[in-house]
């Protein structure tokens, strides 16, 4: 490659570079780490996903389904290059895991099946990476298989992808043409390209590092097709990182090992982890594991660049930041099926156990008891990642309980501002918080401010409040779905010679539902449901039929331009509610031959929010975990007040 660009790109600096391979399912991503390690010498054998003994799937259920479920750790030194790889799961289903890996990257090798081509989860990958910003390597698989259509892979992810993708495999290119490519990727660089004929290292090493250029690589991961090329190119083609002396770190995986032990995943971002450091008040880093496949080394250090799992903290959870680092914003991809636990014969309180240990490695899956409907409820993003939960729950804890068949998880909003009042004064106990709901930003969440005065509450108090509000998932009083979209702001409060954090916690949540309940009795809570982003391709003959489709499920489409083509290709979003089983119904009518793709793509007004009302059958009222009412306190005796009438009896100035 060094005469690619008319230069001698020897590298010898040392550098540590963290990448993360990512792929559709089947695409070959996990016997591409394989192949890297072999090439590197790292192993001495070359183990297969089908043979089951694929260094990185060590666990049994990855054995028995042939793919990866969770993210695994290994590393390579290849000339002056030291290469941690993490091995992201393939299915969409674990889509979650895989968006947590994606903040502690450096690089990451997207992976793309040269027979099957551009999928739906190929393009939601490509859309996190870019929304995470992290340089992207393309190695286009499976090159010698039966129905393998190279150019048209590489032809597809210039034009759907970027123009930047470029091929940089050795025997595929032309000095010229390639190295002119490259630089039309930026002005600046297409000027000094012009100028000298020749390219910078530097500016392709930039060029990639600012994704505008993704270098792309053909071969068989298989066969060690095309391997030495992408190690080369790793090598040559990456930077490190800028660091800092004071600590950081993110947290990007939560896991139990075989005794039970709790282990923190982090990659250190800046100054240095020691073992016994304190990360939280009172919890110590007991021990730093440094993970290769399923062994590990007891490490005293960690510096900064490194990857390693911590045992001995309780209070970590994937996305944190430790140290100098703030948690990162909630995951794009979210669960959109809520499923019902049948515990049958066994103690529901022993199932609830079980099952929160597994959120607390996948916090996604929302593991709640609703009280009055006396079950478990879990949030899943659809049917494989329901049937591996069953399998762990039988491996790791006896348990073999069956889920419901999964129902759409609405959320609700609201659309106009309110001051929700909540008042907790049984007997010698008191408090009262006063909030400024408002609508926020489509795909925020529920975000929490303070701008109440030191004067008015004091700073103990206010935390006090604000420590409640981040407590709980706070739930809609439409059917009892989560909240989202909405800005929570404390702005008053009262308290008195008895009050205590318990009381605020109370008064807080209560606050937010009473303020829920004003406006949803004007019509100004909404009911939102979660929407796909899809793309059919269907023959030209069943065009129509697709089309109508689409509209009687409440969809909007897109007919591409290509129409002499054998296929035609639609785009658009559709409710989940109505999509979800769509995909069957395609290849019974194009027998065989149509493809529906569809992504998780955010929240919209519900298409039937009267229907989805009647059918949820919720009274806000009677849910007594989220109750809008208040209680207060008269001649020595508290006293329960309805939530319309608590304003009125409120001790802290109300403003409607």
């Amino acid at each position: 490659m060094s005469s690619l660009f008319g230069l001698d790109l020897t590298n010898n600096m040392t550098k540590k570079i963290v990448a993360g391979l990512v792929a559709h399912v089947d695409a070959g991503k996990t016997t591409l780490t394989e192949a890297l390690l072999y090439q590197s010498g790292q192993l001495r054998k070359l183990g297969r996903v089908d043979n089951g003994d694929a260094f990185l799937d060590p666990d049994q259920l990855e054995k028995q389904r042939g793919i990866t479920i969770f993210t695994h750790q290994a590393s390579l030194n290849y000339n002056d290059l030291t290469l941690t790889l993490l091995d992201t799961p393939g299915h969409i289903d674990f889509a979650a895991q895989t968006e947590q890996v994606l903040q502690v990257l450096d690089y990451a090798v997207l992976v793309v099946s040269a027979t099957d081509g551009i999928q739906g989860y190929t393009r939601t990958l490509w859309s996190l990476l870019r929304r995470y910003h992290v340089p992207t390597f393309i190695f286009v698989n499976k090159v010698d298989s039966v129905g393998a259509d190279v150019e048209s892979t590489i032809s597809a992810l210039q034009s759907e992808f970027s123009a930047g993708c470029i091929n940089f495999t050795a025997d595929a290119i032309t000095t010229g043409d390639t190295a002119e490519a490259i630089a039309m990727q930026d002005d600046a660089a297409l000027e000094k390209f012009l100028d000298s004929g020749s390219l910078n290292p530097e500016v392709v090493t930039d060029l990639i590092r600012r994704e505008l250029v993704f270098p792309v690589y053909t071969g068989s991961a298989l066969k060690m097709d095309g391997i030495q090329d992408l190690l080369d190119d790793l090598d040559q083609w990456t930077t490190e990182r800028d660091t800092d002396e004071e600590f950081s770190a993110r947290v990007f995986k939560i896991s139990h090992d075989q005794n039970g032990n709790r282990l923190t995943w982090v990659r250190v971002l800046g100054g240095c982890l020691k073992a016994k450091q304190e990360i939280f008040p009172g919890e110590k880093a007991d021990q730093i594991r440094v993970y290769d496949g399923e062994k590990f080394n007891i490490s005293q250090e960690i510096i900064s660049g490194d990857v390693c799992a911590i045992a001995g903290l309780t209070f970590s959870y994937p996305g944190q930041g430790l140290g100098k680092l703030e948690d990162n914003p909630q995951a794009q991809l979210q669960p959109v099926l809520s499923y019902a636990v049948d515990t049958g014969e066994y103690d529901p309180h022993k199932c609830l156990k079980a099952l929160e240990e597994l959120a607390d490695e996948d916090p996604q899956l929302n593991v709640e008891w609703s009280s009055h409907l006396q079950e478990i409820h879990v949030r899943l993003m659809g049917e494989v990642q329901r049937e591996i939960l069953e399998q762990l729950l039988v491996e790791r804890f006896d348990l073999p309980l069956k889920f419901s068949q999964g129902q759409i998880l609405y959320r609700e909003t609201i659309d106009k501002p309110v001051e929700g009042v909540g008042h907790f004064e049984p007997l010698r106990h008191y408090a009262e918080v006063h909030l400024h709901i408002e609508p926020g930003e489509p795909g925020s969440g529920v975000q929490f401010a303070n701008k109440c005065r030191i004067e008015v509450l004091d700073h103990n108090w206010q935390t006090q409040v604000m420590t409640s509000l981040a407590a709980k998932e706070h739930l809609g009083v439409l059917t009892g779905s989560p909240l989202t979209d909405v800005k929570i702001t404390l702005v008053g409060g009262k308290i008195k010679i008895h009050s205590s954090g318990g009381d605020f916690r109370e008064a807080t949540w209560r606050a937010v539902r009473q303020g829920l309940m004003e406006l949803a009795q004007d019509g100004h809570v909404k009911l939102l449901e979660p929407i796909y982003s899809y793309r059919l391709a269907v023959p030209q003959d069943a065009v129509g039929r697709a089309i109508n489709d689409v509209q009687s499920m409440n969809g909007t489409f897109e007919l591409s331009q290509n129409e002499n083509g054998p296929f035609a290709i639609i785009t658009g979003t559709a409710p989940v509610s109505t999509m979800r089983d769509y995909a069957t119904e395609v290849r019974n009518y194009t027998h065989g031959q149509g493809q529906l793709d569809c992504v998780f793509d955010g929240y919209a007004p519900c298409h039937n929010t009267d229907e989805v009302i009647a059918d949820a059958d919720y009274n806000p009222t009677a849910d007594l975990d989220n109750t809008p009412d208040s209680v207060f306190c008269a001649h020595g005796d508290g006293f329960p007040v309805k939530w319309d009438q608590v304003p009125e009896y409120a001790h802290f100035p109300y403003m409607k």
